[in-house]
This record gives C-alpha cells, sequence and structure tokens, in this order.
C-alpha cells in the first residue's frame, strides 16, 4: 500500500500564555506522524480555520514524501498568496511533512539537509532594565550563564519614557521615539565602558522610529561595534536601507515581519543588509527558509531566524536544524523555555553555556503531548505592544 496523509490536525495551546499552532499530520503507517509550526499568535483561529476547512481536504490521501510538490500546489491553491495567515498553515504543513520525511528516512531532519554544518548553534538572548546599571546587571547575568551573543534593550521596545497623552487619547502603548533614539547611543556607550568589548552586543529597534532616524541611530552606535542592529525600518520603508548602508557599517539585521519574497530579494541581491530574520512560519515553513538560505548565501548575507516566544518549540527546533547545517548561518535568537513548555512538547531544543543543540532522533526529535497541552487553552486578546502610539496619541505601525 503506497504512504499517504490520512488525517490532519490543528493544535492550540498556550502553557505560558502566549498562543501556540502546531499542526499535526498523520499518515497510513499506524505511528507514523509529523509536527509542524503554524504559530500567528494575534490570529490563532484563522490559521487553524485554513488548515482544517482548506488545506486538510487538499491534502489527505496525497503522498507525504512530495514535499516540493505539496508546497508549491498548496501555495497556490488559493490563487492569492503570501499572506501571514496562509502561509502560517502552509508553514505548520511543511514542517511536519519535513517532519515525517526524517522518520522515514531514520535521521534527524538536519541530515536531510546535508549534514552538520557546526557541533551545536550559538544564540543570543535577551538583556534590560528601568535604567542604564540595571541593563548592564543583565547583561552581566547573560554573560554569567554563558552568553556571549546579547541583545540590549533601555527599558523595552521604544524606551517606554514617561509620556503625557493628550486628553481624549485612545488606549494603548505609548513611547517617545525622539527619547528612545537619544537613549540608545547612551546605552552602549554605558556598556561598552563598563564590559567592554569581548562580548557580542545586539539591539532591536522594532520599527519605533521615522526613517531617518532609524539613518541617524545607525550612525550613533557605529563606535560601539553592534554584531547587528535588528528591525531598524518596516516592511513599508524598505529603501531606507540604501542610505543606512551609505551612512553607516553598523551591520543591519530584518525581516520578522516579512512575507513575501520581493520584500526580501532586493536588500539581499543589492547587499543592503547583513542578516535575514524572518519568522520561518510566516514565509511557509522549510522548504521556502532552505532557498532562502541559500539565496542569501550568494550575497553574503547570513542567517538569524526569528525566534521569540510565540514560536512554538516545533518551530524552534525547525531553526535549529535549519541552523546547524547552514554555512552561511549567522546567529539564533533563543527564548528560554520552561519546564512546563517542555513538558508539553518533550525532546525541544537545549541549551547549554550559549549554544543550543537538537535530538539525533528521526525527524524534528520533538513530540507534543496533546492531552497535557489542552489544559493550556489559547486565549483571544491582543497584546498592548501591538497597539503602539506616539505622545500625541497617533496610532503607528510596531
Amino acid at each position: 500500500m503506497p504512504l499517504t496523509i490520512r488525517n490532519v490536525k490543528t493544535i492550540l495551546t498556550a502553557p505560558e500564555n502566549i498562543n501556540l499552532v502546531v499542526v499535526k499530520i498523520e499518515t497510513s503507517e499506524p505511528d507514523l506522524y509529523g509536527l509542524g509550526c503554524a504559530t500567528f499568535t494575534q490570529r490563532p483561529l484563522a490559521v487553524k480555520t485554513a488548515v482544517d476547512e482548506y488545506l486538510k481536504p487538499f491534502l489527505i490521501g496525497k503522498d507525504p514524501q512530495n514535499i516540493e510538490d505539496i508546497w508549491q500546489s498548496a501555495m497556490v491553491s488559493a490563487y492569492w498568496r503570501n499572506g501571514p495567515v496562509l502561509n502560517n498553515a502552509l508553514s505548520g504543513v511543511d514542517i511536519a511533512l519535513w517532519d515525517i520525511k526524517g522518520k522515514l528516512a531514520r535521521m534527524p531532519v538536519y541530515q536531510l539537509f546535508g549534514g552538520k554544518a557546526r557541533g551545536a548553534v550559538p544564540v543570543y538572548t535577551h538583556a534590560g532594565g528601568s535604567d542604564l546599571d540595571a541593563v548592564e546587571e543583565s547583561v552581566r547575568q547573560m554573560m554569567d550563564k554563558g552568553f556571549h551573543y546579547i541583545r540590549a534593550q533601555l527599558n523595552g521596545y521604544g524606551g517606554k519614557f514617561p509620556v503625557s497623552a493628550p486628553p481624549g487619547s485612545l488606549p494603548g502603548a505609548y513611547f517617545n521615539p525622539d527619547a528612545y533614539a537619544r537613549s540608545v547611543p547612551r546605552m552602549f556607550e554605558h556598556l561598552r565602558a563598563r564590559v567592554g568589548f569581548d562580548v557580542e552586543l545586539l539591539h532591536d529597534v522594532h520599527e519605533r522610529v521615522s526613517p531617518i532616524e532609524a539613518v541617524r541611530i545607525a550612525k550613533a552606535v557605529e563606535p560601539y561595534r553592534l554584531f547587528f542592529l535588528e528591525d531598524a525600518l518596516p516592511p513599508e520603508q524598505l529603501e531606507y536601507f540604501e542610505m543606512i548602508r551609505h551612512q553607516s557599517a553598523t551591520p543591519i539585521a530584518v525581516g520578522e515581519l516579512f512575507n513575501h519574497p520581493l520584500e526580501w530579494r532586493s536588500l539581499i541581491s543589492n547587499r543592503l543588509v547583513d542578516f535575514i530574520r524572518v519568522h520561518i512560519s510566516q514565509i511557509g515553513g522549510l522548504t521556502p527558509a532552505r532557498k532562502l538560505a541559500a539565496f542569501c548565501e550568494t550575497f553574503g548575507v547570513r542567517t538569524a531566524w526569528h525566534g521569540p516566544g510565540d514560536v512554538s518549540p516545533v518551530g524552534v527546533a525547525a531553526n535549529v536544524h535549519l541552523d546547524i547545517s547552514t554555512s552561511n548561518f549567522g546567529i539564533q535568537e533563543w527564548t528560554p523555555m520552561s519546564d512546563r513548555l517542555q513538558q508539553v512538547f518533550p525532546g525541544a531544543p537545549t541549551l547549554k553555556d550559549g549554544f543550543v543543540t537538537v535530538s539525533d532522533a528521526p525527524g524534528l526529535g520533538i513530540d507534543l503531548d496533546e492531552s497535557l497541552a489542552e489544559k493550556f487553552p489559547c486565549h483571544e486578546r491582543l497584546p498592548e505592544w501591538t497597539l503602539a502610539r506616539t505622545p500625541d496619541g497617533t496610532a503607528v505601525r510596531p
């Protein structure tokens, strides 16, 4: 009997109050299944609908080994494509198929990608505080834990300096772009004076300033030798990266909001960025991410896949399998996993002294305890940080 897909399930869970979406593909071979990350934290029900109502009937009866054909045909099956909901739904399917492929081959997924290019994956973690001394202390704590790459943020995204919103202003996460922009070089001047240059420091602008201010920040932090400056501009203002490149040697990383190849193609081919850090489920899974990494290699751009808390441990495993097998790997973002999260997702990647490894078990090496996952239902509330506002109350795109 030929191997076929017999069932597709979408599992929603939030062990740490962050909505996670996982796709499980079951095959006609007993106990052979795959898991994939389809997490779109702010719209989990939309992704679930796309998988259950559209991709599931499209997939039933197909051979799960034909990953490329399934990806290509599923991508265009809705005619319109490259949006976050459908890309995440397809990502869950695609990653699950690679998990199945590895189990069939009795190999970890990274072996299917050509084997190890490194023994373990260095990661960066996050440090922050409400003032300069608190940021320094947080950085030192991460250094003591073995991290060599540390992202430093003063009082969160945009700085969260005191803002007196005008009367009648609508609710939201208010921040002062000017005060924030002035604080960034001051923070790195403090850190380099106190912790030196032997630790790699990073920073996330999170699209909190105007394009011309992003240029000014990139120039101002140049003396402090950042490993990279992250998401200085939103996808709507990519042309300004050329201005940044012409005026600053600060390494630039971008991409967590990208969905469409046209958003990254010219940035990479024109060598305007140094790291691509897309959210792998946002672009459709491992299949397009592998091709993106190969495209980046041609132009000297390195990978730095997005790795926040709203990537499921299945997605983290997919990231690390790519990292460990990719020659132009740069760095991997790492968010700590709680004991509860690891209980729901046994076999998750493990961290030691600032390096992450994956299991050598066939496939992704990770599983999901469905009965335990059910005990942590998803919620329907938007995080405040997505409702960013400047001091006069204007809504801005984070």
